[in-house]
């Protein structure tokens, strides 16, 4: 189960490509001049290809990983920044918050306001809930033991979706590098999150992802995102604040009263039909228009 959201930044990777050269089948040896550049050329070092997972980078990813799985209870704001065609052709932008908040390895509250209607999801290691305050309706679902394997669930099921949700699995560094292509080092940014942050870059299972990750307490602070598979490119920009490693947390805190008296309805997929057995797109990434 992989389901994530990246960064970007103001650079430029080149690659360089390395030349092969066959020599041609002779039928008598080459002269001493051809020798002496040969030898020569075979003096010179080859230039270096840049490497496509550069260990800088992959250490930063690695270590933002190693905080968060270390947690066992976590709270913090995500706010999701998203594109989405217009009936124009224009894309609009959308925003969501969610208020978040869990306990490992079985429980998870979302809370969300948005542009659109609000939504609020419990797990507690038996049921999940997806409840709608404004028209008083809740779905209820039997849930597996794990919260991955209840986001991955909620997603299939329903289409549930969560842009942080790579990020508070156990091993957020094994999701994302399952499908690494590329990744590298960027440099220090001193504008996003009120402190200094690393900026690397990198390609997860046909997403390229910038992230804004701090230097000194490695949790991530913005992550922008573009699906490279899009031919409109739409963008993603998810913004993390807030954060809370290893609080208290009240035992009630994932359920609620209210939306479990809520007026039941199906906790269904929206598109039934590209539902069962299918696999998300990108990975486990929400589909690129929503």
């Amino acid at each position: 189960m992989t389901i994530r959201i990246k960064l970007l930044g103001w650079a430029l990777l080149i690659a360089s490509a390395a030349v092969f050269v066959t020599p041609n089948a002779q039928s008598k040896p080459p002269t001493a001049k051809k020798k002496a550049k040969t030898t020569a050329a075979e003096a010179t070092p080859a230039p270096e290809a840049t490497p496509s997972l550069e260990p800088k980078a992959l250490d930063i990813l690695r270590a933002a990983s190693s905080r968060l799985a270390a947690a066992r209870t976590m709270k913090f704001n995500a706010v999701h920044f998203y594109e989405s065609p217009s009936r124009h052709g224009h894309p609009l932008a959308f925003t969501t918050k969610s208020q978040v908040t869990l306990q490992k390895p079985d429980k998870l509250r979302v809370i969300m306001s948005a542009d659109g209607p609000a939504s609020e999801f419990y797990y507690d290691g038996k049921k999940m809930m997806a409840y709608a305050p404004a028209e008083n309706l809740v779905a209820v679902a039997d849930a597996p033991p794990t919260i991955d394997a209840a986001l991955e669930q909620a997603y299939h099921s329903a289409a549930i979706y969560f842009p942080f949700a790579d990020w508070i699995v156990a091993d957020p560094y094994k999701e994302m590098s399952e499908g690494m292509k590329l990744a590298y080092y960027i440099g220090q940014s001193k504008v996003v999150g009120g402190t200094t942050t690393d900026m690397v870059a990198y390609i997860d299972n046909g997403v390229f992802i910038q992230a804004w990750i701090g230097s000194e307490d490695k949790l991530p602070r913005l992550l922008h995102a573009i699906y490279l598979d899009d031919p409109e490119r739409l963008r993603h920009t998810l913004l993390l604040s807030d954060w809370q490693l290893d609080p208290a947390v009240p035992a009630d805190t994932f359920t609620s009263a209210k939306a479990a008296s809520a007026n039941p309805m199906p906790f269904a997929h929206p598109h039934p039909e590209a539902s069962p057995g299918a696999e998300p797109t990108a990975k486990g990434k929400p589909p690129k228009k929503q």
